[in-house]
């Protein structure tokens, strides 16, 4: 339970900080640290388990059948990110609080922030990997909410779409690569996916499921080619940056390699594309940040740069090198957030990022600017600091590893240089911002310090990077030793976390990169010429353009798919068809199979003749409009009839309402079309037509004449067996409906309310005139409601409504249900609007369609949900015989309440559609005629 509270609980705190805005800023930013703090103590209750090799985990089945469980674990990696998620987002909340201008809203910000603080927890605690993929692609969505925050800024817009769409297309191609992984695996939980590893490995469909997975992976972790998505995400507030872009948001692709790493790792394909990719990151990040002016461009792409590091180190595919990617992840979590919130400070207390200008700040804001280096010297590994040791430990991991044979040198000489260019940017962030004159035309001076609680966030994190960087064996050693264990899925390698491992080919790459990064700052001005020289690529514009040119396609292909003819769009479906049935027989040897075909009776034979014959005269009458539907109603009579000769009662009922309303409806639309139309249909569309209706006609015939000749397993076996064990009903298509398929029908009804609701909206408002002759210059009767009607309705809405009643109680045992009985119930209603009109029947049944329709999508979801209080599946049915005093023994069910639940949807969105049409029509402004 604990472990689904510190899941939940951000989620659940969303609400405190829009509440608590209205008292002050302080009292909103204390309501949005008060849920992060409690799951904070929660993961820390959870500590002394976790530590001693403890895996916890919860599970709910939620839907078994897909492989989706409400399933969470907690071990080493996940307590080491929820850590992070919870410590670092609780200091952004502070920091926000004197970020954030005075009229900003500052509680919907919170609100952001929570909502994707509970989706990352999500992600790194999820034991499910369909579940992870939903908190993933919340977090897609919580964070462009939040770099969208100052929503009046077009590079704020820009970046978070582009943030969006990158990292939205990873997430479906790492669907694919999951749902491959499941079906390799046999199961989404992460626990048997990891035990899968070796199976995975030597499947044929692996390569394809890892390039999915890695595409996932480098999209989320702004890896080259997708990394340009995230200098453009610095449009966001900077307490974003700090806790999205540096320790969290882009963490979350990292995340997932070391999650899977034990499941997909040890492979030449792992090596080369996660090895090669990190690399040309790790350099391109390196070599771009160098040249930025944006304060937190330069940090932007030094992000970019170190999360190749990290995936390079995963590439490098050794145990060492993954517990030292786990390792740099909590120094640079450490570090980039305190750098981020440094450079907010300077642009807080300045009104600007350009380096250009903001110089000399050292002499105004001191303390700051102590803060800042240090953070600073961190990300560039000098010693005595956190980036020091597990750059150390990256250095060393290059020269280890052999899988590039004789250019085994090319990856360290590429992680030195790498290091020269991390060391040449950090110090320009140190020499530009703090030194290097005085500031020049600053939009706010002097600056100054900004508010003390401002600075407590870094100077927490900053003490941090110190107190790990001396006495690392007695602050990070246990939570990475317990963070590596769980990457590698068991013992760890034999490392050392010491200061000092004395004079080595690592030190001396340090070295080289220390006195070379000091040279390239040094000579930077002939570099920013060459630089300003090249060919100038703005990664937004390019973007821009290519989702125009990608909406332009879609809009000439909708055109041209979707021109507004219903008879383009049927073509078109049965064309496709036509193909795939086509393709589908094309190997088999020949059509008949071995069985021969049921013998037709003659009654049976009258009964297709009548059909076919109704079904033809349809479309040659098709243009005189009350002919066509009257011979359209025949049709439906007629296939209810056969539903009724095999044997299916329950789906003769359901033909039988759905047609008379079906009926009703087309009659009341019928009204406002004319009689008579003219053909339209050119000479070529016609021979289109009639060569698709009887291609059509043939292959159906030609599909179901070769499926009937041959033998075939059914499936009804099963739910004849089990409908009145498992369901507690004996009629099997009510049990199916309500229990087994449950959850369908849950879907099913929904549309219906939503359909309902929609043609309610767009009829709302509307009004027509009525005609006041027909086509042949008749006028129409005077008396709207007959009185015979009229009298002879209001007998037949009892009597109705009774029958409806009888039709839902016996649904479970016997032909009927809930469908049935709600369509029995709207024909009944609905004849009472077309015997009296509108107003009379309102006036003694006023009844609010919207909520009926609503209440029972409700009814059926809650009765759902109420199978998870007895830890059974969503929707599972309980059932059970009492006796009642005087009436016996009697079965009942809890599926009636379901049932209920789609009894009141199917009256309450039929009536909003049927009754509101009705009303349309209008002789005089104001004045209804139905």
């Amino acid at each position: 339970m604990a472990l689904a509270l510190i899941v939940a609980l951000p989620f659940l705190g969303m609400i405190l900080p829009l509440l608590a805005e209205r008292v002050g800023r302080s009292a909103c930013s204390v309501a949005a640290g008060l849920a992060p703090m409690l799951a904070l103590i929660l993961l820390l209750s959870q500590q002394s388990s976790v530590f001693a090799g403890d895996l916890v985990r919860v599970k709910l089945s939620w839907l078994p059948s897909l492989g989706l469980n409400l399933s969470l674990r907690l071990d080493g990696l996940g307590f080491l990110f929820a850590l992070l998620i919870l410590g670092i987002g609780l200091l952004v909340i502070l920091y926000a609080r004197y970020y954030l201008a005075k009229q900003e809203p500052m509680g919907r910000f919170f609100a952001f922030l929570l909502l994707f603080m509970g989706s990352m927890l999500g992600v790194v605690l999820s034991e499910n990997l369909l579940l992870m993929l939903m908190f993933w692609e919340l977090t897609s969505l919580s964070s462009f909410l939040l770099i969208g925050f100052w929503s009046g800024r077009s590079d704020a817009r820009t970046g978070a779409r582009m943030a969006l769409a990158v990292t939205g297309g990873g997430g479906l191609a790492l669907l694919a690569g999951i749902l491959l992984i499941g079906h390799i695996a046999g199961s989404f939980e992460l626990s048997q996916v990891l035990a899968a590893g070796y199976a995975i490995r030597a499947h044929a469909l692996y390569p394809l499921a890892l390039v999915l997975v890695l595409l996932g992976v480098f999209t989320k972790s702004a890896q080259f080619p997708f990394h340009f998505w995230l200098p453009h995400a610095m449009a966001a507030p900077t307490p974003v940056s700090a806790y999205l872009h540096s320790a969290t948001m882009v963490k979350a692709g990292v995340f997932l390699l070391a999650r899977l790493y034990p499941a997909l790792a040890g492979s030449e394909w792992w090596f080369y594309l996660v090895s090669i990719t990190g690399l040309v990151t790790l350099l391109v990040g390196a070599g771009m940040a160098l040249f930025q002016h944006d304060l937190k461009g330069l940090l932007a792409y030094s992000t970019i740069s170190h999360l190749g590091l990290i995936t390079l180190l995963f590439g490098l595919d050794t145990r060492l090198a993954a517990v030292a990617a786990v390792f740099h992840i909590i120094n640079h979590a450490t570090f980039k957030a305190s750098l981020f919130m440094a450079a907010g400070i300077i642009d807080h207390e300045t009104g600007s990022r350009d380096m250009r200008r903001i110089n000399g700040m050292w002499k105004y804001m001191p303390h700051t600017a102590m803060l800042a280096m240090v953070a600073a010297s961190a990300m560039a590994g000098v010693p005595l600091l956190n980036g020091f040791l597990s750059k150390e430990m990256f250095f060393s991991e290059t020269l280890n590893q052999h899988l590039l044979g004789s250019f085994n040198w090319v990856i360290p000489a590429a992680a030195t240089l790498a290091g020269v260019f991390s060391v040449a940017y950090s110090l320009r962030f140190i020499h530009d911002v703090f030194f290097n004159g005085e500031p020049i035309n600053l939009p706010k001076y002097p600056p100054h310090e900004p508010p003390r609680y401002m600075k407590v966030p870094v100077e927490v994190l900053v003490f941090l990077c110190l107190l790990v960087g001396i006495v690392p064996a007695y602050t990070v050693a246990p939570l990475l030793a317990v963070a590596a264990t769980s990457t590698l899925g068991g013992g760890l390698p034999e490392y050392s976390l010491a200061i000092w491992h004395g004079f080595n080919l690592p030190l001396l790459m340090s070295f080289i990169a220390l006195f070379g990064g000091i040279l390239v700052y040094s000579c930077r001005q002939p570099l920013f010429r060459w630089y300003a020289g090249l060919p100038s690529m703005d990664a937004r514009l390019l973007f821009e353009q290519a989702m125009l040119l990608l909406v332009r396609g879609c809009v000439a292909i909708t055109r041209r798919l979707e021109n507004g003819s219903l008879q383009h769009y049927l073509a078109l479906l049965l064309g496709a068809a036509l193909v795939v049935v086509t393709v589908g027989l094309g190997p088999l040897p020949q059509v008949t199979g071995s069985l021969a075909l049921t013998p037709i009776d003659g009654i049976t034979a009258l009964g297709l003749g009548i059909l076919a014959l109704a079904a033809l005269t349809t479309v040659v009458f098709h243009r005189q409009r009350l002919v066509s539907l009257l011979m359209l109603s025949v049709v439906g009579l007629m296939v209810a009839l056969a539903f009724a000769r095999y044997s299916a009662p329950d789906l003769a009922l359901t033909q039988l309402s759905v047609e008379v309303v079906t009926i009703v409806l087309l009659m009341l639309a019928l009204y406002f079309l004319p009689a008579h139309t003219r053909g339209e249909s050119s000479s070529i569309r016609g021979l289109r037509d009639f060569t698709l209706a009887v291609g059509s006609g043939v292959m159906v015939a030609i599909l179901v004449f070769a499926v009937l000749t041959r033998p075939y397993d059914s499936i009804s076996s099963f739910f004849l067996d089990n409908s009145l064990s498992g369901g507690g009903g004996s009629n099997v298509v009510n049990v199916i409906l309500v229990d087994f398929r449950g959850f369908d029908t849950l879907g099913e009804i929904s549309v219906l309310a939503i359909a309902g609701v929609g043609i309610y909206a767009m009829l709302d408002g509307l009004r027509l005139f009525q005609p006041h002759a027909d086509a042949e210059g008749r006028s129409w009767a005077r008396d709207r409601h007959p009185l015979i009607l009229a009298t002879l309705s209001r007998v037949l809405l009892p009597m109705a409504l009774l029958i409806s009643v009888f039709i839902f109680l016996r649904g479970h045992n016997l032909p009927g249900g809930g469908f049935i009985a709600g369509l029995v119930t709207a024909v009944a209603l609905i004849l009472q609007y077309v015997a009296s009109g509108v107003q009379w029947t309102q006036s003694r049944l006023p009844l609010n369609y919207h909520r009926v329709a609503g209440a029972g999508v409700l009814i059926a979801g809650l009765t759902g949900l109420g199978s998870w209080l007895f830890d059974r599946p969503f929707l599972t049915s309980a059932f059970g015989h009492f006796e009642i005093p005087l009436v016996g023994e009697i079965e009942l069910a809890t599926a009636m309440l379901f049932d209920l639940g789609v009894y009141l949807t199917v009256v309450g969105a039929t009536l909003l559609i049927l009754a509101n049409l009705g009303k349309l029509t209008q002789e005089k402004a104001g004045q209804e005629v139905l």
